[in-house]
């Protein structure tokens, strides 16, 4: 993997960033927010890493994002907002979580897979 710029990616993640914004600000619900707010952050997460990463293989991407997605859930479960005393921090809170959820993991893979099937058709 080497370093790079790639527009079409960053274009991706701003957009993304977008919408999970909105979804953040607008939406309250007991689907798109708690589920595909965490689906389409894994699609953010991989798309900010390859706006910066030209090689690589964009397989290998999408496991470390799930891989990293599933460390932060985990950091929720053992509390690390409290073990580092930032439960003061709203943005540590938002940033890091403080809810571990086990449909958060499921969320996660089905972003993971919807990348893979991006991967698959982007590459037939």
């Amino acid at each position: 993997m080497k370093l790079g710029f790639h527009k079409p990616y960053f274009y991706i993640f701003l957009s993304l960033f977008l919408l999970e914004s909105c979804i953040a600000l607008f939406v309250r619900d007991g689907f798109i927010r708690p589920f595909l707010g965490d689906v389409i952050v894994v699609w953010l997460v991989f798309a900010f890493v390859r706006a910066f990463v030209a090689g690589g293989e964009n397989w290998h991407i999408a496991v470390g994002v799930f891989v990293f997605a599933v460390l932060v859930e985990a950091g929720q479960y053992f509390d690390v907002v409290s073990l580092l005393n930032l439960q003061e921090s709203s943005l540590a809170q938002v940033v890091i979580g403080s809810v571990f959820d086990w449909k958060d993991i499921l969320a996660y893979g089905v972003g993971t897979m919807g990348i893979f099937f991006g991967i698959h058709f982007k590459t037939c």
